[in-house]
């Protein structure tokens, strides 16, 4: 008659006293493992009207620092890769676009204003598009905007492209 042993098998640089495991064992564990794997979350897709709803939120605090005549803040929200098409030709690099636009901070009255009309999300989360009106100091509509917002650290929303156009105004036919 023949004694029956347990299917065992060797675990690599076990000693040898303890060097066998059972197979339903290492069955047990390998499922186990298996499913604490399968508890991982995929990442959360961002959720579109909240990201709106933050560049929307950026570009009105981006437009309060013109109002405010806070240089320093409007700084705050350039991206060291922004490009503006300001002047005759665009300006790239914070440092540029900052001094170009210093000129519209020295006075005590703001120069014009403008505020975010419509906003755009790609899906990933991380551009953004906003775009609106400009306004003289007597709210009169002189120009449009449009940015684009890029997310650089979660919830920090900094302008990578920014270009105003005039509108014309034309006498309507």
């Amino acid at each position: 008659m023949t004694t029956s042993r347990p299917l065992t098998m060797t675990v690599i640089g076990a000693s040898p006293q303890h060097g066998e495991l059972p197979v339903r064992i290492a069955i047990l564990v390998v499922a186990a493992l298996a499913a604490l794997a399968g508890c991982t979350t995929a990442p959360q897709r961002p959720n579109p009207a909240e990201l709106r709803r933050q560049v929307a939120d950026t570009e009105r605090a981006f437009a309060k620092t013109m109002a405010d005549r806070d240089y320093a803040a409007f700084t705050s929200f350039l991206s060291s890769e922004a490009v503006f098409f300001s002047g005759p030709e665009p300006r790239h690099g914070k440092q540029e676009v900052a001094d170009w636009w210093k000129r519209y901070y020295d006075k005590p009255q703001a120069p014009f204003s403008w505020e975010p009309e419509r906003v755009e999300v790609l899906d990933s989360g991380t551009l953004a598009l906003s775009t609106g009106p400009v306004r003289d100091p007597n709210g009169k509509l002189i120009a449009t905007f449009t940015s684009i917002w890029r997310l650089e650290a979660p919830g920090t929303w900094r302008i990578i492209f920014d270009k105003g156009n005039e509108v014309c105004d034309c006498p309507k036919s």
